[in-house]
């Protein structure tokens, strides 16, 4: 099925942002390819996607905690003659806890996953996007990447990361017609704040919609903007602006506090 909008390829598209932002593409007309660990729940996607809209998804089920998933999803994807126009990262996980009492395993998948991945796969896809200069990527970080995280310092310092990643590709790719945007969001409701024990904080009492955040970042995207930051009230959206002029160890305090649990 040839699709006017373009094939864009979603990580983590099993739940949260990524599924709201595969669903906005298919919405738009774009085919997609999908990739997450449960093949039930993208294979429950694919079904309510392609009988609401005219369009065609593939599914592909990764671990993206595994190094060689990147190289395998590219290859797949190859195979198939598929060609993709958009590239959104959005698979990642965050944790809670002392840095020195959690699990490695569970920080080194988390790095994995938030670092690793998203960079092999953007290296993977990039030079297919140069090579017929067009294309969109859109990763998928965090307002955390903004503040040092203490209790999140692996999640904080990945997103960090991401976004500066981010940033520096979309000025190499300043005189072409790719396009990189970092998607920077607060409190979602999301699993993601199950799973990383934030759910027990203050800082997701009052979260904002996955759609509206999804949205917000499909349509940067597609503008080529290069931060799009989404889910944040009025006033912690002055809380980040004041952010530089606050004192380091003031502020990771304050951190400190909103992190732990309730």
């Amino acid at each position: 099925m040839v699709s006017m909008q373009g094939t864009a390829l979603v990580t983590g598209a099993s739940s949260g942002i990524g599924k709201e932002l595969a669903t906005i593409h298919a919405e738009r007309g774009g085919n997609l390819v999908i990739v997450a660990r449960s093949k039930e729940s993208l294979e429950n996607l694919k079904q309510d996607l392609e009988k609401k809209y005219p369009v065609s998804v593939d599914v592909i089920v990764k671990d993206l905690s595994l190094p060689q998933a990147p190289k395998e999803i590219y290859e797949e994807v190859k195979e198939g003659g598929i060609s993709i126009d958009f590239l959104i990262n959005d698979a990642g996980f965050g944790g809670r806890g002392e840095f020195f009492e959690r699990k490695w395993e569970l920080d080194l998948a988390m790095i994995n996953v938030n670092i690793l991945a998203l960079t092999a796969l953007t290296r993977f896809f990039l030079p297919d996007f140069v090579k017929r200069n067009s294309g969109r990527i859109l990763n998928v970080s965090s307002t955390a990447a903004l503040v040092p995280g203490p209790l999140q310092a692996v999640y904080h310092g990945t997103k960090a990361y991401v976004t500066s990643f981010s940033n520096a590709l979309a000025e190499e790719l300043n005189e072409t017609n790719i396009t990189v945007t970092a998607l920077m969001p607060g409190a979602t409701e999301t699993q993601f704040a199950k799973t990383s024990g934030m759910d027990k904080t203050g800082m997701f009492k009052r979260a904002f919609s996955a759609r509206s955040v999804a949205e917000d970042g499909y349509n940067g995207m597609m503008a080529g903007k290069l931060n799009v930051i989404s889910g944040l009230s009025f006033a912690q959206r002055l809380m980040l602006a004041a952010i530089p002029l606050i004192p380091k160890r003031l502020l990771l305090r304050s951190v400190r506090k909103m992190t732990e649990a309730k």
